[in-house]
């Protein structure tokens, strides 16, 4: 076998095979700053004397080991003669997992996920938080939430600088707040304590989800937790959110946002979170969807706020945004994700579309970041497995988009994901997130196979017959597979459950009788609960299930 022959996740930039053999053994490694290859880049030559690693700094080097582990993988007494010379489109490469709704992972499901994503050459990594961190003097908030500990940050944080990852702190911090607000300690920071109206219409939140900006105690509150946090990380970035600030303006913030204008208080409470952010010689990131519709507002930011670009449908507007901010001389990040929430089994062409262009077009107007995020809105029932072919092709567009971006990376998964002997899973895990589009309606951000276990009812016609038939025919080789995986049999069950989901979802659109859905429904989730905890902690489950509904419920999720 030829080195170009060899599968490689991300395919490196430069590759040049020659004739003849390399042998097996330890590389020798050259760590030089006056080195060629650019910062986080190496040379890669396995030559008749052995493998020879030359780096610009250490964390080349550990990006040189990672492409030969992958080399050596595919080859096991002898390697082909070549050279890779490689270095990354992007700076920061990196993953977002939502730890909030509902699901905390245990540490060593963390664990496994920074060597992967590690061994992909991702460097950063954040914990979407909104209650899940055992804050000291709140432990009403995060009680039954199984949530993070101080000793958990120190030692993930740890693990990842070994691995050449950035573990970042994330809070949200403005909106999505809900979690705090509900209990009686905290409703007095919220901007509409008794509920709201939501874009769509209807109450969203008996409590609110946003804290009031004018009110005093907020900042205090923020203040407090930032005290407690920030200390416990290495790095120097702090993602504090502030999306989505559903109710702003429509409670006791009204008179100011009516004589100043709502996106102004809104810019007006993010510099005071910029302050505190600041006295922890932290730079801020926030989530960038409410000032880039006011660009004047963007030009009053600091110049150390870094601005994230998020939109998770193939046509989001990376390059209209990428335009205006880079017009705005600001440095921002590109954020797609691996559109696996609200699916149960993934999007894949939808992933494929949206992660390539937020590449092409953060490449274009100078992006220095890619932060690939993994939700789990409503309930988080994808699971980890479901998101790795997003987690990979996420790692191999930002790292050199012009080699990696016609790949299908079905083989990558396969070799590199799930080292699969038989070649089943890479297939399959494509092919199963497609199942979205089998039924002919197609929605922005989710599945209509998800609304149905949602609802139970769509109210136009859908072709369920079909998706069922092509869902059976997909997981038809899951038995056949042959994972080199430590939880292989965990993966399989996991792809399993999930079909069994999608299955029945088609089943509840096609009014199976109720008998028949009351069965399946009680083996699905009981195979759910040992499946989320064989992974994550108990924390979040019930609420998670009790978000979908069972069979002959017309409960619709309101959030």
């Amino acid at each position: 076998m030829e080195l170009s022959d060899l599968i490689l996740l991300p395919r490196p930039r430069l590759l040049r095979a020659d004739r003849g053999s390399c042998p097996n053994c330890a590389p020798k490694i050259t760590v030089d700053p006056h080195a060629p290859p650019l910062a986080q880049g190496y040379r890669l030559g396995l030559t008749p004397g052995g493998p020879e690693i030359l780096a610009r700094d250490d964390t080349g080097a550990f990006y040189g080991r990672a492409t030969l582990a992958q080399v050596t993988r595919q080859c096991k007494q002898r390697l082909p003669c070549g050279e890779i010379e490689d270095a990354p489109d992007f700076p920061v490469r990196g993953v977002m997992l939502d730890v909030s709704r509902d699901k905390v992972p245990k540490m060593d499901t963390l664990m496994a996920l920074v060597d992967d994503l590690a061994a992909w050459k991702i460097n950063h990594l954040e914990l979407y938080t909104e209650h899940t961190f055992t804050y000291r003097n709140h432990p009403a908030v995060w009680k039954d939430a199984s949530p993070m500990t101080h000793d958990e940050i120190r030692q993930l944080d740890a693990y990842c600088r070994e691995r050449f990852v950035e573990l970042v702190a994330n809070q949200n911090s403005f909106g999505h707040f809900e979690r705090w607000l509900k209990h009686p300690a905290y409703r007095h920071l919220a901007e509409c304590p008794d509920g709201f109206e939501s874009p769509g219409g209807g109450q969203r939140s008996a409590c609110g989800s946003t804290l009031c900006p004018v009110e005093p105690g907020s900042i205090k509150l923020l203040e407090q937790l930032y005290e407690e946090l920030l200390p416990l990380f290495t790095s120097r970035k702090f993602n504090v959110g502030c999306d989505e600030t559903w109710e702003l303006g429509q409670g006791r913030s009204q008179p100011d946002c009516e004589r100043l204008g709502k996106e102004r208080v809104y810019l007006e409470f993010l510099l005071k979170i910029n302050q505190l952010v600041q006295r922890h010689g932290c730079r801020m990131h926030f989530w960038g969807d409410i000032l880039l519709s006011n660009p004047e507002l963007i030009r009053e930011l600091p110049g150390n706020m870094v601005p994230l670009d998020w939109g998770y449908e193939t046509e989001s507007p990376f390059d209209q945004h990428g335009a205006l901010l880079a017009g705005l001389d600001r440095q921002y990040y590109v954020c797609p994700g691996t559109s696996s929430w609200n699916s149960i089994a993934g999007r894949t062409e939808n992933c494929l579309g949206n992660l390539r262009n937020a590449a092409v077009n953060g490449l274009r107007h100078g992006a220095i970041g890619f932060l690939n995020t993994d939700w789990g809105d409503n309930g988080h029932w994808q699971y980890l497995p479901i998101s790795c072919l997003g987690f990979a092709a996420g790692a191999a567009v930002s790292w050199c988009y012009e080699a990696n971006k016609a790949e299908d990376f079905i083989a990558a998964l396969d070799t590199h994901v799930f080292r699969d002997d038989a070649g089943v899973m890479g297939k399959l895990a494509y092919d199963i997130g497609n199942a979205y589009l089998k039924p002919g309606l197609i929605e922005a951000n989710s599945s209509v196979l998800f609304r149905l276990l949602q609802s139970g009812q769509i109210e136009i016609p859908i072709q369920l017959i079909q998706a069922r038939e092509y869902i059976d025919a997909v997981l038809s080789p899951l038995a056949r597979a042959r994972m080199r995986r430590p939880d292989a049999r965990l993966v399989r069950d996991e792809f399993a459950n999930a079909g069994r989901l999608l299955l029945h979802a088609c089943d509840r659109g096609l009014n199976a009788p109720l008998s028949q859905l009351g069965g399946q429904w009680r083996g699905i989730v009981k195979e759910h609960r040992r499946l989320w905890l064989a992974r994550n902690r108990p924390g979040g489950l019930d609420d998670s299930i009790e978000r979908l509904a069972p069979p002959g419920s017309s409960k619709v999720d309101s959030e």
